[in-house]
């Protein structure tokens, strides 16, 4: 087990420098002049001399990486030129949205998905199971910014319950907050509850055919005890896949939704980055996605390992 952690920690380490390092390449070594993109073609050249020394775009390449991996390390993500304040406190700010719609997001599409796919596998083939699997390709047709405009629609132009967009802030209070991330969240969550439903029919599906399940039932074992005694926690390894890669993606994924609901969350700085031509704050943020995308991966092994205990004896 301890092996197995230790690869697997060895594995994360190799992907984030090669993430960061194919990160700095393309946003500051590739041809083209940063300071140039950030100014405009029009900036005088004294004006794009005096940034690129801010931006230490005078210095070589490869002292420009370590400082940049070295303050990351130390806490200093830089300053952001659009805005003129660290891009650790915009990172603070923002993801005091993206998280909590994220987290809400995963827990609505969990709750929606397993006891559909569940449902399904159990009446394979019956109506249930076709009504749940034409939600399933539903869900993954439709756009979830498509969905999200459906919502606002809906719940604010037609009955007024939810506002059409804009977060209203912690310090209103939660329920206000967390009211201003529900309809964004739904429309995050529906696409991602209808992969979930599918594999976690096919994984049920699966393992409901283990000799092992047979057995249970021939000792006279309720279908309930079964399902959630025998079925569940087996069906669970590829279906833990998903939810881990769903999570990181709807942090990682949510700038299309944040946009269309005018949230000051993560994506929607990202897009609001490029826009100002803001190169720091892109650099630091592709890179801290990265790294998330990588940590829940890292995190789902060790869920593995609590799940089911055979990769412990075979490393």
């Amino acid at each position: 087990m301890l092996t197995h952690v230790a690869r697997r920690l060895a594995s994360l380490l190799l992907t984030l420098v090669a993430c960061s390092v194919v990160v700095f390449l393309v946003l500051e070594v590739l041809p083209g002049d940063v300071a140039e993109v950030m100014l405009g073609t029009e900036a005088r050249e004294d004006t794009l001399a005096a940034l690129r020394r801010q931006l230490g775009l005078d210095r070589p390449p490869l002292e420009r990486y370590f400082a940049w991996i070295g303050g990351m390390l130390a806490g200093d993500l830089g300053l952001s030129y659009a805005y003129g304040v660290p891009v650790s406190e915009l990172l603070g700010q923002r993801l005091a949205v993206t998280v909590p719609l994220a987290v809400i997001a995963f827990v609505l599409s969990t709750v929606i998905a397993i006891p559909l796919g569940m449902f399904a596998a159990v009446r394979h083939n019956t109506a249930g199971d076709y009504a749940v699997m034409g939600f399933s390709q539903i869900g993954m047709a439709v756009p979830n910014f498509w969905f999200a405009i459906l919502l606002i629609l809906f719940f604010a132009v037609q009955l007024g319950w939810f506002s059409a967009g804009g977060f209203a802030g912690w310090d209103a209070g939660v329920g206000a907050a967390l009211k201003s991330l529900l309809l964004p969240a739904l429309a995050l969550a529906v696409t991602e509850a209808a992969i979930l439903a599918r594999v976690t029919r096919s994984a049920v599906l699966e393992t409901l055919r283990e000799d092992y399940v047979r057995t249970a039932r021939a000792k006279g074992l309720s279908q309930r005890a079964v399902l959630w005694g025998h079925v569940f926690r087996n069906a669970l390894i590829p279906v833990t896949t998903i939810m881990g890669l769903q999570f990181a993606f709807l942090i990682a994924g949510a700038v299309i939704v944040e946009n269309v609901f005018y949230l000051p969350g993560l994506g929607r700085l990202v897009f609001q980055a490029i826009s100002n031509r803001d190169v720091i704050v892109v650099k630091d943020i592709v890179l801290f996605l990265a790294a998330l995308v990588v940590i829940v991966n890292f995190v789902v092994d060790l869920v593995y390992m609590a799940i089911d205990p055979r990769p412990k004896r075979t490393v």
